[in-house]
């Protein structure tokens, strides 16, 4: 998925296993895919998952989601995955690794959800939950902050891909997302990365929210990005309310929206990482075609 990541594999995974947390070194493992971009995920057992930092700019996560998810955790009204132990450099591999809980659920997509303006409600039900979460000492958000830094290189980005999708038409609402007012609030919690691969759905409902890896205080606005990642037209509306999402705030969530689309198109193939490519592909669908 990435030239310079790390090999990551079944033998590397109960070497660190053995070393550190022998009580579970005799489990089951099974690599999960699709893989993650950040980490590489092995099923352990029925109730465990290890996940190991596959690139450097990963490496810092897994002590951040030690340190801030069991914090979070008991304040939220949906299941995150709480580290239960801080696997240490070793056996060839440099950087820290985490056990988390199995939880159980599959991808939220709109075909496994037995009520979107269910889905709706509960997703800005927990986007609530975090905002209301005390952001003194938080870390920043990896989305946190204003878009106007990010400007010159998107619209570089967007004129690289021309072909790939209407460029002019996403320069034009990257543009108007530019231009919205920046958040002048005080800094909140967001997951920054809300979309249908890190929610979780069990019989028909919201059940959980994995990859707490980007999680920090800034703007609000990247989670009101998934307005239009994981939502259909039709319901965007409740979550707008439930959260009294202002015009500007809005706007800057389509922004977000494009930032990461764009970013991923330019990055990932078919061939390195589809599922991500056809998600961001949608994305820049949803924004375009509705905006509201």
């Amino acid at each position: 998925m990435h030239a310079d990541e790390l090999e990551i594999d079944d033998s590397l995974v109960r070497r660190l296993l053995a070393a550190q947390f022998p009580h579970w070194a005799d489990l089951p493992i099974e690599r999960v895919e699709p893989a993650g971009t950040d980490n590489a995920i092995y099923r352990l057992g029925d109730d465990l998952a290890v996940r190991l930092p596959r690139i450097h700019w990963a490496a810092g996560q897994p002590e951040k989601e030690h340190e801030w998810l069991p914090k979070l955790a008991p304040l939220l009204p949906l299941p995150i995955p709480v580290p239960l132990a801080l696997g240490a450099p070793g056996e060839g591999y440099p950087w820290h690794w985490s056990l988390c809980p199995w939880l159980e659920g599959e991808t939220a997509t709109l075909d496994r959800v037995a009520d979107a303006r269910q889905l709706a409600a509960d997703l800005a039900q927990f986007v609530a939950a975090l905002r209301r979460i005390d952001p003194a000492g938080g870390p920043i958000a990896s989305r946190g902050g204003p878009l106007a830094p990010l400007a010159d290189e998107i619209l570089e980005v967007i004129g690289s891909l021309r072909g790939e999708f209407g460029a002019d038409a996403v320069t034009a609402a990257w543009n108007a997302a530019l231009d919205a007012p920046p958040w002048d609030g005080p800094p909140v919690w967001t997951h920054g990365d809300l979309d249908p691969r890190n929610l979780l759905v069990a019989h028909g409902r919201l059940s959980g929210v994995i990859d707490l890896s980007g999680v920090g205080v800034g703007d609000p606005a990247c989670d009101v990005a998934s307005a239009w990642k994981v939502l259909p037209t039709q319901v965007r509306a409740i979550f707008r309310e439930a959260l009294s999402v202002d015009a500007a705030t809005w706007e800057r969530g389509r922004g977000w929206v494009i930032q990461q689309a764009v970013m991923i198109l330019s990055y990932y193939t078919l061939e390195t990482n589809a599922v991500l490519v056809l998600e961001a592909r949608r994305w820049l669908n949803e924004v375009l075609s509705s905006p509201g």
